[in-house]
């Protein structure tokens, strides 16, 4: 498969990125941080992306979307990385939706055209710890009459606080660690025994911790089948791996692009500090090992959308690439701005703060390289 992308990808490429640029530049970023905010993302703005499109791309067109793929989802998730732009879309429209792709009919029906049209978020209640483990899922799911029990706590549930259905990953068997025994659920929102505590995060993102109190949800809220969840929990994270890729890999090249817009207009002893050798050979070390990380990440998600066996680590590379890749564009940025580049005048700060958080987000890159050396045998 070429590494490039293809004409009517390109067109969306455009598209998204006027909108982008219109409708949600960082300047949405800084309005939505400075204003009385609950949510962490512009409703209305969220209504606009369905209009557009965006939420339904993975939805497949016999249920009501476009019926694209991770190619096409990571042109528009690059370009919110790259815009800073406040938006649900990589749990929502990305990472839910291929989780529900693999549950029965009546999740898709109940979610998928809520989704499409922009009239629901759905939040993901995967890990329990500091740090990405979804094998570790200790939270239990005891059966409890025609359903279950559900007592336990989720961390860093991202939009968790507000969103109208979470999907939770439980334990019905096994033991933490095990990859069997885990079931998925769906638990809408306002369910009896369910409290979230949400903490503002350092890129002005919300997520949430969720208490589990005895939660009742009936066999229906399953997703797939119980004790089997790690098919569908697999599904999301490749998922959501892929587009957070995507959206990293716009952090950085966001970074990139204003960092050499700076290194043209400031001048250091009346000259211009782009025509440094020192700093252009920095700003082109940077630029060779974005492209390497946009081919990693088109990669996978090419082999995602082909449904290939080698679609798991190519996943693995690209997150643990542009994590890296998108830590050294605003690393940079910050150091060629000097120290004004942690002010809050210049942007540059602001994408350091998303591709911190970001980065975390299904794992950090050490997370994958030691599941992609376990895998190989090391």
């Amino acid at each position: 498969m070429p590494l490039y992308l293809t004409e009517d990808q390109e067109m969306l490429r455009d598209s998204a990125s006027g909108f982008m640029a219109e409708k949600a530049p960082v300047a949405h970023l800084r309005k939505l941080r400075d204003s009385d905010d609950s949510i962490g993302h512009d409703p209305a703005l969220w209504k606009e992306f369905a209009e557009m499109g965006f939420t339904s791309i993975l939805i497949s067109e016999d249920e009501g979307g476009l019926g694209l793929g991770h190619v096409e989802a990571g042109v528009v998730l690059e370009e919110i990385g790259r815009n800073l732009t406040p938006s649900p879309l990589l749990s929502t429209g990305i990472a839910a939706v291929a989780a529900l792709q693999q549950g029965g009919k009546h999740h898709r029906d109940r979610w998928f055209p809520a989704i499409a049209a922009g009239d629901a978020t759905v939040a993901l209640a995967i890990d329990e710890g500091a740090k990405h483990g979804p094998a570790k899922t200790a939270m239990s799911a005891e059966r409890s009459g025609n359903g279950f029990r559900l007592t336990g706590r989720k961390q860093f549930v991202v939009g968790g606080h507000n969103a109208d259905m979470l999907i939770v990953a439980a334990r019905t068997g096994g033991a933490p660690g095990d990859s069997d025994g885990i079931t998925l659920f769906a638990v809408e929102k306002g369910a009896a025994g369910m409290t979230a505590d949400p903490r503002r995060l350092a890129d002005a993102s919300i997520a949430a911790r969720i208490e589990f109190d005895g939660v009742e949800v009936d066999a229906d809220a399953v997703i797939g089948e119980v004790d089997a969840g790690w098919g569908p929990l697999t599904a999301l994270l490749s998922a959501g791996r892929a587009g957070a890729s995507a959206e990293l890999l716009g952090v950085g090249q966001g970074a990139a692009d204003r960092t050499m817009a700076y290194l043209k207009e400031r001048k250091q002893f009346g000259v211009i500090i782009g025509t440094f050798q020192a700093l252009q050979h920095r700003a082109a070390h940077l630029y060779a090992e974005l492209e390497v990380a946009r081919a990693a990440t088109l990669k996978a998600q090419q082999l995602l959308d082909a449904g290939s066996s080698k679609a798991h680590g190519a996943v693995h590379t690209a997150k643990a690439m542009t994590g890296l890749t998108a830590q050294l564009a605003v690393q940079e940025g910050v150091q060629m701005h000097g120290g004004v580049g942690m002010t809050d005048e210049y942007d540059v700060g602001l994408y350091m703060k998303r591709a911190r958080t970001l980065a975390e987000l299904f794992g950090d890159a050490n997370y994958h390289a030691d599941r992609l050396a376990r895998e190989a045998g090391y």
